[in-house]
């Protein structure tokens, strides 16, 4: 007589494409653990550049030593090991580890590759029983014959081959980036229009790269905050830089405090404290006051508005910090900057298109650039504030921290310029770039640690822009 073990099967129903039969059936081993994911130390390995949203090591399926069903079946687990985007049985989304049943479909990440779980026999020859002695029928398990993997590159001709909008419809808004497409080809049109009208122009194109530098970010933080609240963090500080409170800002740090850069002399280090003050001290408190705004009006809420709207964990404080930063931003530019450079290249050229021109060439970088600095210095911000919402017994040392932190790196940007002075223009443009990925650099780190610290982890749609660890 003959044993029949069941083993595990693991049977991917999505092929990639480059699958052949020996790599669409998995067998589970029943002394280790199967690891999956996108490294190659894991024994399923999946294709990063089909399946992105997949973690380098994703999940694992391991026997359960001295678990049997009714049936005397083994029993084998998944477990999740903390993935951006999840694993699914069954569409459910699982949270640690998860026994498995014959006939099970698990999915790595949203939309991510499929897999069948299934049994198979295999026997074994008993050495106390004659080899020619057929088995018994009740006694062998449940048996899964193999299915041939999915022909590629057959003939076969679908509709949504043909015109692929059919099928990709749904995804077009998640995965497709259609908005920032349709908004490109607006903006493109409209720039064609007002070609000839430079206020227009320009603000057309600071709203484009100045949106699409948050957008970036917005991305990379992976948490999603309405969209009014954000509209609105950003006219905040927009409407706050043309009313009396810009004045009480300039006149405490630039009157009262040492922070009047244009009385300072012009060497590295009085720059360097001036800036701090003037600058970095004053513009990043004033950038600040629409992420403790939400704060308040989120504490006057009701779960879960309260979460969604006010300010509860570094997210929150990194995105309105950022939005902040691209109302201050725009009104700086397009205020101050770029009106006064075009009216001061076309007196002396007398050539208002020489003006036109020169401020484009101003305001492309500023505005541009911001992700690297205001955003980059009210993110790191917003990230303490956030930080110091979920410690509040350290409350005050992190606030400290966190506003001494972007207030230098603000001044230390704004006082490189003064290094042309005494070192040459080449010091002053290495320092800039120094300062400049330093920035980001802080950012980056902000945003990885705070989506580490999100309660809300589980939903976060992080764009992936490195392999995940």
């Amino acid at each position: 007589m003959e044993n029949y073990q069941p083993k595990g099967l693991l049977r991917l129903l999505s092929a990639q494409p480059s699958a052949d039969a020996s790599q669409s059936c998995y067998s589970l081993s029943v002394t280790a653990e199967t690891a999956l994911g996108r490294t190659a130390d894991c024994q399923v390995i999946i294709d990063s550049n089909l399946y992105g949203g997949v973690s380098r090591r994703h999940a694992v399926i391991r026997p359960l030593s001295g678990a049997l069903t009714p049936q005397g079946t083994p029993l084998w687990q998944i477990c999740d090991l903390n993935s951006a985007n999840g694993t699914y049985v069954n569409g459910q989304r699982i949270q640690g580890c998860q026994t498995l049943n014959v006939g099970d479909r698990i999915m790595l990440s949203h939309n991510g590759p499929q897999f069948l779980f299934e049994h198979r026999a295999t026997h074994l020859a008993d050495p106390f029983v004659a080899p020619s002695a057929p088995p018994a029928a009740s006694s062998s398990p449940p048996f899964y014959p193999p299915q041939p993997p999915p022909v590629v590159g057959s003939d076969q001709l679908t509709v949504s081959q043909l015109f692929p909008i059919v099928s990709a419809r749904q995804d077009l808004w998640r995965k497709g980036y259609l908005v920032p497409g349709v908004l490109t080809v607006i903006l493109v049109v409209l720039l064609f229009i007002f070609a000839n009208s430079p206020g227009v122009f320009n603000l057309l194109l600071a709203l484009y790269l100045g949106g699409g530098g948050f957008y970036f970010i917005y991305r990379l933080c992976g948490k999603k905050k309405p969209w009014w609240v954000l509209f609105l963090s950003t006219l905040f500080t927009m409407v706050i830089l043309v009313t009396p409170i810009l004045s009480l800002f300039i006149l405490i740090f630039r009157g009262i405090l040492p922070g009047n850069v244009e009385e300072a002399s012009s060497s590295f280090i009085p720059q360097l404290i001036s800036h701090f003050f003037g600058a970095g001290l004053m513009e990043e408190l004033l950038k600040a006051l629409p992420i403790f705004g939400f704060f308040y009006l989120g504490s006057q809420l009701r779960p879960p508005s309260r979460q969604k709207v006010g300010v509860w964990e570094p997210l929150d404080g990194i995105l309105i910090g950022a939005a902040s930063a691209l109302g201050f931003t725009l009104v700086e530019t397009l205020g101050q900057y770029v009106p006064g450079v075009a009216q001061e290249v076309a007196r002396s050229s007398s050539n208002e298109f020489a003006g036109a021109l020169a401020a484009v060439q101003l305001l492309i970088p500023r505005v541009l650039g911001s992700v690297t600095g205001h955003m980059a210095y009210s993110g790191i911000f917003g990230y303490f504030i956030g930080l110091s919402i979920l410690k509040p017994s350290k409350r005050w040392q992190i606030l400290g921290i966190g506003y001494l932190t972007s207030a230098g790196i603000h001044a230390f940007w704004n006082a490189s310029g003064s290094l042309a002075q005494q070192f040459g223009n080449l010091a002053a443009v290495l320092a800039l770039m120094i300062v400049g990925v330093s920035a980001y650099t802080f950012l980056a780190a902000a945003i990885l640690k705070a989506r580490q610290l999100s309660p809300t982890r589980a939903q976060n749609f992080a764009t992936r822009i490195a392999p995940p660890s």
